[in-house]
C-alpha cells in the first residue's frame, strides 16, 4: 500500500486553506485513490466546490467525509474557525467500495455492489451521517447486517449545513466507504469518563424514564451514588455526571454514556437521554478533565500495543471533548501525537460517534490503518 499523506490548514477562504493543504501534500502519486476530507462548518456552503477542486488538483477519485464545528490533524485542532483536514491513501481497487448516499435503507448499496459484498465474509466501514435523521441508528444496524460489517465514524456537527461527501456531495442519512478484510485496521474507543459505584439494574422504566432501579425509586439510587454534596444540587451535578448503559452481549464491558436529562423529585423519577429497557444494567459515571485524560492515555497505550506499526489514522471525537475536556492549545490531539507519534491523521469533532455499529456520545473513536 502506498504511504498515507495528510494535511490540515486554517484560512479565511477555502481556496487558501486548500492551497495550503496541497502545498503540504506535495506531488500526489497516482496510486493514492481515496481521500478523507473534513471541513469546519464555516466552509459548509463551499463543500461541493472544495471536493471538486481537490479531485481535480490531486487526481484522487474517491472521497468521503463531512462537516464539523471542529476538525483536527496530527497534533492540531481547529475549533470554530474556517479550516479543513484531509488524509489521502492508496488501496487496491478490489479492496474497497464507496457507500453511495443512503436515504432510507441499504438497498442502493446492495444493488450497486452486491457481487463485491458477496465475495467477502466481513467488511470494515468508515461512515458519516446526518444527526437530524431519527432513523439513523436503525440504518446503521441494517447496513452492518447487510455487509457483515464493523462500522466506525461520526455524525456531522454544524450550524450551516450537513452535507455528506460521497465522491461528490449529497444530502443523505449515511455515506462512506467499505473495505474488504485485506485492509488491516485497529480501532479503539475512549469513553472520556470513569464509571463509579455499583452496577445497577433498571427494574421499571417508561421510554427514557427510569422509574425503579434495583426495585427502588430511581432517584433514591441516584442520590445515594452521588453522595450528599452533589445530591443537594442535581442540576449542577448533571453537568459532570452521566449514565453508563451497559451494552447487552458485550464481552468487553462496553457501555454507552448518556446524559441525565432531569429528575422528578415528587415521584422519584430520573430521565436519561436514551430509550431504556427493563433488565438493562447501568452505572453512573463521572465526566471531567482528569477522567478524560486518564481514559484517553490508557486507550492509546492499549491500542499502540495492539498496533505498533500504524501508517495512517482517522479520529472521530465528540464536540464536547477537545478544549472542553482537554484544555486549550490542542491538548487532545497533542496527547494522540505523544502516544502514537506524528502519524498522518485527519479527524472530525462530531455530533455523535460511531463504533461497533452503534452511536456513542462523549467518545473519541480512533482508527489506525496498519
Amino acid at each position: 500500500m502506498t504511504d498515507f499523506r495528510a494535511a490540515h490548514a486554517a484560512a479565511s477562504s477555502w481556496q487558501e486553506a486548500a492551497d495550503s493543504c496541497l502545498a503540504q501534500l506535495g506531488p500526489v502519486p497516482p496510486a493514492l485513490n481515496v481521500g478523507f476530507l473534513y471541513v469546519t462548518d464555516r466552509f459548509a456552503g463551499d463543500l461541493a466546490e472544495i471536493v471538486a477542486f481537490l479531485k481535480e488538483e490531486t487526481g484522487v477519485r474517491h472521497w468521503t467525509g463531512t462537516v464539523g464545528v471542529g476538525v483536527c490533524g496530527s497534533g492540531q485542532e481547529y475549533h470554530d474557525e474556517p479550516a479543513m483536514s484531509l488524509l489521502l491513501a492508496g488501496f487496491p481497487e478490489e479492496q474497497f467500495r464507496m457507500i453511495p448516499p443512503l436515504t432510507e435503507d441499504s438497498a442502493p448499496l446492495l444493488r450497486k455492489h452486491g457481487d463485491w459484498l458477496a465475495g467477502h465474509d466481513f467488511h470494515f466501514g468508515i461512515v458519516h451521517g446526518d444527526p437530524r435523521q431519527m432513523q439513523l441508528p436503525a440504518l446503521l444496524q441494517s447496513l452492518a447486517e447487510a455487509t457483515h460489517g464493523f462500522l466506525v465514524g461520526g455524525l456531522a456537527s454544524s450550524r450551516h449545513g450537513y452535507a455528506l461527501i460521497a465522491d461528490g456531495t449529497a444530502q443523505a442519512m449515511l455515506a462512506g466507504i467499505l473495505f474488504s478484510p485485506e485492509v488491516a485496521v485497529a480501532t479503539a474507543v475512549s469513553q472520556g469518563c470513569a464509571p463509579f459505584g455499583a452496577i445497577h439494574e433498571i427494574t421499571e422504566c417508561q421510554r427514557n424514564i427510569a422509574v425503579r432501579i434495583d426495585n427502588r425509586p430511581a432517584l433514591e439510587v441516584l442520590r445515594e451514588e452521588m453522595g450528599d454534596v452533589l445530591a443537594r444540587n442535581l442540576a449542577r451535578a448533571a453537568q459532570n455526571i452521566g449514565v453508563a448503559l451497559h451494552v447487552r452481549g458485550s464481552d468487553t464491558g462496553d457501555f454507552l454514556v448518556r446524559n441525565l436529562m432531569g429528575v422528578d423529585e415528587n415521584n422519584g423519577l430520573v430521565a436519561i437521554g436514551e430509550m431504556l429497557e427493563a433488565g438493562q444494567l447501568l452505572q453512573f459515571c463521572r465526566r471531567d478533565p482528569d477522567s478524560a485524560r486518564a481514559d484517553l492515555r490508557r486507550t492509546l497505550r492499549d491500542l499502540k500495543a495492539r498496533a505498533p506499526k500504524a501508517r495512517g489514522a482517522l479520529y472521530h471525537a465528540c464536540v464536547g471533548r477537545g478544549p472542553h475536556l482537554f484544555g486549550p492549545d490542542s491538548g487532545e490531539l497533542r496527547m494522540l501525537r505523544e502516544e502514537l507519534g506524528d502519524l498522518p491523521l485527519a479527524g472530525l469533532y462530531c455530533n455523535g460517534e460511531i463504533a461497533a455499529n452503534r452511536l456513542y456520545g462523549y467518545t473519541g473513536v480512533l482508527t489506525l490503518f496498519l
